[in-house]
């Protein structure tokens, strides 16, 4: 463990020793204090100056933040200034878990840990608390009070400040009320890439998390934050200021139509969410991150065991009307015929002349003798927002709740996709919770849209999958716009946005028009093998394909192989190359599998050598773009050095899959 002290303090104390874990415990007046992660590269200092509390992050000595702002303005005072150092301790951190359906499944993690404890002016402790490791540094805070029972958040002071040269790479938070029926905001907009820091959104809300950040030649930084249950709101980055301060907002009185508090009110004491800053020399540190998990614990156990897996999808292409018996039964078939687990039966199945709640069951049992499982859309319920689509009205009443919950219990329903909340209020994440926990005491998994970004969410909430908060496929059959800008998404959704958290985004649409016919709609701008590469870019443990029974038959052996087998599950994730908005490269391991995807956003060709020193002399199978851009096989090997050459096609990619066995 390494922790300096100024030379400015005046130390007491004694040792405290509680099994492996080492406490220093102290009583002085202190100015300055560092804590390092495990091997020396990542440094985060404190400092307490005139009872204002800031904090610096560095990475190899160079500056990640400048001094920045921490502290709290609550109804029982303030916890950012006229604050007293009251005494410190540290700890080391050694902890393994598994995260059955996470993007990397045994998870060691280790790191050092300060605890500041402070006072302020009516003697009332606020602890703040950092967790640094080999590539993240995180920080909460922890209040409580002598003879206060509940506190209110009225603002937070907490900040990030990055180095005037740094440039950002965010999406930007929009008002409350816009979008389809008043469903915004729900984590669904553009990115602004490679911006200057100080640089504000455009509707002038801030952007939400991630954040990534590069520190020019010096590496990168991604900010964001996990452990939010319903004792606290989703924050986002305000405004920053144009010197680079970034400090965190709460929501906006307006989302979920007014409804709920825009601040946070809970009892004491209170336990913050974590603030994570990864930073590394290149990206691999940010997209190999598991701090949003690290530092978090579950709140329950799993009431059974929650299968992760694979599921097709009707209502994608084929859109509303296909909400029927006949088409759901097709898409079933589709399912058991690729092996799927799943099938996502979306909106409006509930109305008579669609399927219909009677007939549901009769739909389960059909799909249950193919081996495949149901999943079921609702709306989240209906009086926050005017979206019509049903079912409506089932989950926001307990009563109500557990009525539905005991009703897909017993036909064999497996899960459940919620959409349309449209907030971060802490009413709204204690609806998330709630709706959460009850669906585990049915054996009953979730999945989100039209929502926030999951926060921790995977390791907190076992029945947890995946959610959207992102501007997900059902945008190509949207927007021509958004179809054209396909392949500049893929670039940078896995850089950013899949790094903190599992990712619905519905990959692999190999329609080369985009409906059911093929003669209507957006054109697919992309090759199939750039198709094929983002069921391994896009990260979810519930991956709902785009694919559509035409498919089948318009499709090489090969290409229907490759879906059959691809995992939606992995055990390791590694970062080979890539530059957001320009080009990704990722490698995913399952059990001995390897499994390479690459896109590029260029118009033209792009050639790329690879770095796979682990696969060396290794042939491998490469699913390549054809001058038809259609998908190609062929064998390559890596070479002595670990190195393989690509060349990719504008709007194309490449997957490379080892195979030993």
């Amino acid at each position: 463990m390494k922790v300096s002290l100024s030379p400015r303090l005046a130390l007491s104390g004694p040792f405290l020793v509680v099994g492996t874990v080492v406490t220093l415990l102290f009583s002085f007046s202190l100015y300055a204090q560092e804590v390092k992660s495990p091997d020396g590269s990542i440094t985060v200092k404190f400092n307490l100056d005139s009872g204002h509390l800031f904090y610096e992050v560095f990475c190899k000595d160079i500056p990640v933040l400048e001094a920045s702002p921490l502290g709290l303005e609550t109804s029982i005072g303030s916890f950012a200034s006229g604050l007293k150092i009251t005494g410190t301790q540290t700890a080391a951190i050694d902890e393994r878990y598994t995260l059955p359906h996470g993007k990397t499944r045994d998870v060691h993690y280790t790191a050092n840990e300060l605890t500041v404890r402070l006072a302020n002016e009516q003697n009332d402790i606020l602890e703040v608390i950092f967790r640094v490791s080999n590539r993240d540094a995180a920080f909460a805070y922890r209040i409580s009070s002598p003879n206060k029972r509940r506190i209110t958040i009225e603002r937070e002071r907490t900040g990030f400040k990055f180095p005037r040269s740094a440039t950002a790479f965010v999406t930007q938070q929009v008002a409350w009320g816009g979008g389809f029926m008043g469903t915004k905001p729900s984590y669904e907009e553009g990115y602004m890439i490679d911006v200057p820091v100080g640089t504000r959104s455009r509707p002038g809300l801030g952007f939400t998390f991630p954040a990534l950040f590069r520190l020019g030649s010096d590496g990168w930084a991604l900010i964001s934050e996990t452990g939010v249950t319903g004792r606290y709101a989703g924050s986002r980055l305000g405004n920053p200021t144009p010197e680079g301060l970034y400090t965190i907002a709460f929501p906006e009185q307006a989302e979920n139509a007014g409804l709920g508090e825009a601040s946070v009110s809970a009892a004491l004491p209170l336990m913050t969410p974590w603030r994570t800053i990864t930073v590394g020399q290149t990206l691999a540190p940010i997209v190999e991150t598991t701090v949003a998990t690290d530092v978090v614990k579950p709140l329950y156990e799993p009431s059974i065991e929650y299968k992760p897996g694979r599921s097709t999808w009707s209502w994608l292409v084929w859109q509303d009307a296909s909400m029927n018996v006949r088409d759901q039964r097709a898409f079933i078939d589709l399912a058991s015929e690729l092996g799927y687990e799943y099938i996502l039966i979306d909106a409006l199945w509930d109305e008579e002349g669609r399927i219909g709640r009677n007939r549901m069951p009769e739909m389960v049992e059909y799909a249950r003798s193919k081996n495949v499982g149901v999943i079921l859309w609702y709306n989240s319920n209906g009086y926050w927002n005017d979206a019509p689509q049903t079912p409506r009205n089932r989950l926001h009443i307990t009563p109500e709740r557990h009525k539905e919950f005991a009703w897909l219990q017993s036909i064999g329903v497996k899960g459940m996709k919620v959409d349309f909340f449209g907030g971060d209020k802490q009413m709204t994440m204690q609806y998330y919770e709630d709706i959460l926990h009850d669906a585990n005491l049915y054996g009953l998994m979730l999945i989100f849209h039209g929502c926030t970004l999951p926060r921790g969410w995977e390791r907190l909430y076992p029945n947890f999958m995946t959610s959207e908060a992102v501007t997900a496929s059902e945008n190509l059959i949207f927007s021509q716009g958004f179809a054209n800008n396909e392949a500049f998404n893929s670039t940078v959704f896995p850089l950013i946005r899949n790094t903190v958290a599992a990712m619905d985004y519905g990959p692999v649409l190999l329609n080369k028009v985009l409906s059911r016919d093929q003669r209507r709609g957006s054109q697919r701008t992309t090759t199939d093998v750039f198709q094929l590469a983002t069921a391994v870019l896009f990260q979810s443990p519930l991956q709902h394909f785009g694919v559509t029974p035409n498919n089948l038959q318009e499709q090489p052996d090969y290409v229907i192989d490759f879906l059959k087998a691809v995992p939606a599950v992995w055990d390791e994730i590694r970062f080979i190359d890539g530059y957001p908005g320009k080009y990704a490269v990722l490698a995913r391991r399952s059990g001995d599998r390897w499994y390479i995807a690459a896109t590029h956003a260029d118009r033209e060709s792009r050639d790329l050598t690879l770095s796979l020193p682990w696969l060396k002399d290794k042939t491998l199978d490469h699913y390549y773009d054809k001058e038809d851009r259609s998908a190609g096989l062929r064998k390559v090997t890596v070479k002595e050095d670990g190195s393989l050459s690509l060349s990719l096609v504008s709007g194309g990619g490449a997957v490379l899959v080892y195979n030993p066995q």
